[in-house]
C-alpha cells in the first residue's frame, strides 16, 4: 500500500470505457498525474456487456463528431498503444420502411459528407447486393456507411488504458470510493485504500454515476438526472449458410438496423447478434423495494425473452436465417439512460472543478471522442466542439426522478426515432406550467417544453388537427401553417402577446458589479434606465452565451438569458463574480410577456401607467392592469413593443388584461418565423463555440478598444488583423417543401463551403429565410449558393447584412 498515489491533478471515478479514455487522452496531452479510481475490474460495469456496435450515425452534429472521432481513434488504436483488439469494420445498413425515414437518412448523409464520412443512400436492391441475407420487398431503401462495425468492448478498454499507463496515466483496480470531501481547492478522494488529494474530479461511474453524485451534493452538487434500463440481446448458435458465406467473401456480413421496428442484428462469428429497443422496456433500482445492489460487478438481470417476441418474429421474416439457430446466450445488463438519450459530459453543476462523463447509451461507439470531449473540460476550460448537446447543465432542477424516469422509457422505447421538427415528446410534460397555462390551453395552444416550462407552440382552431401523427413530417405544411401566418399577420398589423415564461433572470449587485462585467463580456455596458445586448466569449473568441443586460444603478443588474441556459449561464456569473458581487437566480420569481405589433402603444395607453414615448432599449418601472411591472422596450419579432416582466403571483392578471385589450395570442413558431426575417439569434443555434464572434456577425458587440481585458479578447484582436475565414450570412432560399433545418450543408459547385445555423418560413416576406455561416469570400450579398436539404440541394442567395422585414428597423423604433 506504501505507492498509493496519495495526490493526484485529476481523479476519475470509473473504468469503463469513457472513464479509461478520459485518462488516455489526458496523459497523452501530458498530464500525467492523474489517476483512475475503479471498485473492481475494469469493464465491470456496462463496459463488459457490451454489444460493441460502433456506428458514425446520429442525428445530432455535435455527437456524430465525437462518434466520428472515436471510430477513427479506434481503427489505429491497436498500433498506436501495441495492444491487439477485435474490432471488425463491416459496413452497417439501416433499413427505411417511409418516405419521411428515407428523408431523415439523407439529411444525416449530408451531416456526414461534411464531417468527411461517405455515407450512401441505397435502394432496396442495392441493399439486397450488400447483405443477400436480407429480405427487402417491403423497403423504401435505406443507409450505407462503409465505417460502422463493432469491437470487443473488453479489448477497446485495455488498450486505452495500456496507452494510459504507458504515457504516465496510473489505475488503481479494487478501489472503490467510498467518499469525498474538500479542502480548500483541493478535493479529498476518500477511497478503501487511502485517501487522495486532487484538482480535479471526474464522475465517469457509469449506471454508478448517480450514486457517485450523491457524494458531491455537500458541495453544491444535485441528483443526477438518469435512470439505469434494461436491455437485451441474444446471440444465436452457427448458422452453417452464414459461415460458409464468410469463409467464401473474407469478412463478416454488414450489420442490419431496421430502425422503424427497432432493432439490430449483426453478425457474432458465425452465429446473429439481436438487439431490440423494445416499446415495453423496463427500467431498473427506481424504486424502494428494487435497490441498486451495493455492487452489480460482471453481473446480469435475468432473462425476459417475452419482452421481445415480437421484435424477433420480425427479425426471422427480414433474415430468415435468424430462424434456422437456436438461442446460444441471452445477455440482459443493466445501461443508464439520460432523459433525452444522450450523454452528460461536461462540467459538473453547481460544483467547481468537478466534471462528468456518464449516462451514455452508446458508450463503446462514444467513448473514444468522450474521453477527448472530458479532457478537453478538464484541461482548458473548453471543447474544440460546442458539445452543449451532452452539457450535464442541460438539465436543470426540474428533472427529478418521475421526470427522469418517463423520459428514459420514452426514449429507450423510441431509440431510433426520428425528431420532427413539428414533434413534441409526450413524456415527461408539465414540470413547470406560466400562470396562464389554463388560458393558453383554452384558446387551444399546442404546448411545448422549455427547460420544463410550458410555452405555446401554436394556437390550433376548431376542426385543426392536433393528434400527435399530423406532427410526423419533415414538412413544413401541417395544421399548424395557416395558423402560424394568421399570429404573424395578427402582430404585424395589429398587436399580439406571448407568454414567454421561463426566462433565466439573475440579479447582479455589489460594489464593483459594472466594472466585473466590464472584463467579462466583448462590449459596454448601457447606461441606467437602459439595456442592452451583450456577449460574452471564450479564450477563443468564440461565441459561450448571449445575454440581455438591463441596468438600474450603476453596480445594480439583471441579466436575462434563455430557459435552457438557466444553470449555465448562473455559473458563468457566479464562478467569477469577485467578492462583494452577489449573483441570485430570480428565474421563479418573474414572468414575461412579450406584447408587440403597430398597435402594441395604443393597448398599453389604455390599462397601464407606463410612459410610452420612452425609445427603444429602454426599462422603465409602470404599472400594468395595476400590478407593479418592469417594462422593456425591446421585441424578438422586430415590431413596435414592450417585455412585460410581471411578479409570477400575479402575471395572470396582467395578461388577461393584455387579452382584454385586444391582443391575439401567438406562440413559439411564430415568433421564430418572424426573428429569423430579422436576422435575430438563437442560443446554441445561431451563437454557439462552433464561432467566433466575428464569424457570428457580431463585431459591432466587440470593443477591442476598450481598456479592460476579457476573455478572447487577444484572439479576437489577431483575428481582426488576420481576417476571418467564414462570415455570418442571412439567405433566402427557393425551397421546396421544407426550410433548412440545423447544419445544412452550404454548396458553392461542388465544393462544401458553410452551413445553415438555423431556418423557418417568413410570412412577412413571404420567403423561405436561412441563417448560416459561409466561407467569407461568399458572403457578399447577391452571392448564389446551394443549401442542401433532405437530400435535395435547393438555390439560395446571400442578402445584405440588415433585417429582411424592415430593414431599416422604423417600425422597431417607432
Amino acid at each position: 500500500m506504501s505507492d498509493f498515489p496519495t495526490t493526484a491533478r485529476v481523479v476519475i471515478i470509473g473504468g469503463g470505457a469513457v472513464g479509461t479514455s478520459a485518462l488516455y487522452h489526458l496523459a497523452k496531452a501530458g498530464w500525467a498525474d492523474c489517476v483512475l479510481l475503479e471498485k473492481n475490474e475494469l469493464t465491470a460495469g456496462s463496459t463488459w456487456h457490451a454489444a460493441g456496435n460502433c456506428p458514425n450515425f446520429s442525428s445530432s452534429w455535435a455527437v456524430m463528431n465525437m462518434q466520428r472521432y472515436g471510430l477513427e481513434m479506434y481503427r489505429t488504436l491497436a498500433d498506436d498503444v501495441d495492444y491487439p483488439m477485435n474490432y471488425h469494420v463491416t459496413g452497417a445498413l439501416r433499413l427505411a420502411h417511409s418516405k419521411e425515414r428515407m428523408q431523415e437518412f439523407e439529411r444525416v448523409a449530408g451531416m456526414g459528407r461534411y464531417q468527411g464520412l461517405d455515407m450512401q443512400m441505397c435502394t432496396p436492391d442495392e441493399l439486397k447486393e450488400l447483405n443477400p441475407f436480407m429480405e427487402t420487398h417491403d423497403l423504401a431503401g435505406g443507409l450505407w456507411d462503409p465505417l460502422d462495425g463493432d469491437i470487443d468492448p473488453a479489448q477497446l478498454t485495455q488498450a486505452m488504458a495500456k496507452g494510459a499507463r504507458d504515457a504516465g496515466g496510473r489505475i488503481e483496480r479494487f478501489c472503490p470510493v467510498i467518499g469525498i470531501d474538500r479542502d480548500g481547492d483541493e478535493w479529498i478522494v476518500k477511497t478503501a485504500k487511502g485517501d487522495i488529494r486532487a484538482e480535479y474530479v471526474a464522475n465517469c461511474a457509469g449506471y454508478y454515476a448517480q450514486r457517485v453524485g450523491e457524494m458531491f451534493k455537500p458541495f453544491g452538487g444535485r441528483t443526477v438526472p438518469m435512470v439505469v434500463m434494461s436491455h437485451q440481446y441474444f446471440l444465436t448458435e452457427p448458422i452453417a449458410e452464414l459461415e460458409a458465406w464468410t469463409k467464401e467473401k473474407g469478412h463478416k456480413m454488414p450489420m442490419i438496423r431496421d430502425v422503424d421496428i427497432s432493432y439490430y442484428l449483426r453478425q457474432d462469428k458465425y452465429g446473429l447478434n439481436l438487439g431490440p429497443y423494445e416499446r415495453n422496456c423496463k427500467a431498473h433500482w427506481v424504486t424502494p423495494d428494487d435497490p441498486m445492489p451495493e455492487d452489480f460487478s460482471f453481473q446480469l438481470y435475468p432473462d425476459d425473452l417475452e419482452r421481445l417476441e415480437f421484435y424477433i418474429e420480425d427479425a426471422m421474416e427480414r433474415v430468415p436465417a435468424l430462424g434456422t439457430a437456436g438461442v446460444g446466450r441471452n445477455i440482459n445488463g443493466p445501461i443508464p439512460y439520460a432523459p433525452d438519450g444522450l450523454p452528460m459530459i461536461g462540467p459538473m453543476p453547481g460544483v467547481k472543478n468537478a466534471f462528468e462523463a456518464h449516462s451514455f447509451t452508446f458508450g463503446i461507439a462514444q467513448g473514444g471522442g468522450a474521453g477527448k470531449v472530458l479532457s478537453e473540460w478538464i484541461m482548458h476550460g473548453e471543447t474544440e466542439w460546442d458539445m452543449w448537446a451532452v452539457d450535464p447543465r442541460r438539465y436543470t432542477d426540474c428533472a427529478d426522478h418521475d421526470y427522469c424516469l418517463a423520459k428514459a422509457l420514452e426514449t429507450y422505447g423510441h431509440e431510433y426515432a426520428m425528431h420532427f421538427p413539428h414533434h413534441e415528446w409526450p413524456a415527461g410534460r408539465d414540470k413547470r406550467l406560466s400562470p396562464n397555462h389554463a388560458r393558453l390551453l383554452a384558446d387551444g395552444a399546442q404546448m411545448g417544453a422549455y427547460n420544463g416550462w410550458e410555452r405555446a407552440n401554436w394556437f390550433a382552431k376548431d376542426g385543426d388537427d392536433t393528434s400527435e401523427e399530423a406532427t410526423q413530417t419533415w414538412d413544413r405544411e401541417g395544421p399548424w401553417e395557416q395558423r402560424i401566418k394568421e399570429e404573424v399577420e395578427a402582430v404585424r398589423d395589429g398587436v399580439g402577446v406571448i407568454d414567454m415564461c421561463g426566462f433565466s433572470r439573475f440579479g447582479l449587485k455589489g460594489a464593483g458589479a459594472a466594472e466585473f462585467l466590464r472584463t467579462q463580456i466583448t462590449g459596454a455596458l448601457p447606461k441606467a434606465g437602459r439595456m442592452n445586448l451583450s456577449y460574452f466569449a471564450d479564450s477563443r473568441g468564440r461565441i459561450l452565451t448571449e445575454v440581455s443586460v438591463i441596468r438600474h444603478d450603476d453596480d445594480d443588474f439583471t441579466i436575462m438569458t434563455a430557459a435552457v441556459a438557466q444553470w449555465h449561464d448562473f455559473e458563468l456569473l457566479a464562478n467569477r463574480a469577485p467578492e462583494g458581487v452577489e449573483v441570485t437566480d430570480l428565474s421563479k420569481d418573474v414572468t414575461t410577456m412579450l406584447v408587440t405589433g403597430p398597435k402594441s402603444r395604443d393597448l398599453f395607453a389604455g390599462i397601464s401607467d407606463a410612459d410610452l414615448s420612452l425609445g427603444w432599449l429602454t426599462h422603465q418601472s409602470a404599472t400594468v392592469a395595476g400590478v407593479p411591472v418592469s417594462m422593456a422596450r425591446v421585441s424578438f419579432v422586430g415590431e413596435l413593443g414592450w417585455e412585460v416582466h410581471a411578479p409570477t403571483d400575479q402575471a395572470a392578471k396582467v395578461y388577461d388584461a393584455i387579452r382584454a385589450a385586444g391582443a391575439t395570442p401567438f406562440g413559439m413558431y411564430a415568433l421564430n418565423s418572424m426573428r429569423v426575417e430579422k436576422g435575430y439569434r438563437t442560443w446554441k443555434g445561431d451563437l454557439s463555440t462552433d464561432y467566433t464572434m466575428f464569424e457570428g456577425g457580431l463585431d459591432r458587440f466587440v470593443r477591442l478598444d476598450k481598456p479592460q481585458d476579457f476573455p478572447g479578447k487577444a484572439a479576437l484582436q489577431n483575428e481582426k488583423q488576420q481576417g476571418s475565414k467564414k462570415r455570418f450570412v442571412t439567405m433566402t432560399v427557393e425551397a421546396g417543401d421544407q426550410d433548412a433545418p440545423y447544419m445544412s450543408t452550404i454548396w458553392n459547385g461542388d465544393t462544401v463551403v458553410g452551413e445553415t445555423t438555423s431556418g423557418a418560413w417568413g410570412y412577412r416576406i413571404n420567403k423561405s429565410v436561412a441563417l448560416g455561416v459561409v466561407r467569407t469570400d461568399l458572403s457578399e450579398p447577391g452571392t448564389t449558393l446551394e443549401i442542401e436539404m433532405y437530400g435535395k440541394r435547393y438555390a439560395a442567395t446571400v442578402q445584405p447584412d440588415q433585417p429582411l422585414w424592415d430593414p431599416e428597423n422604423e417600425r422597431l423604433r417607432a
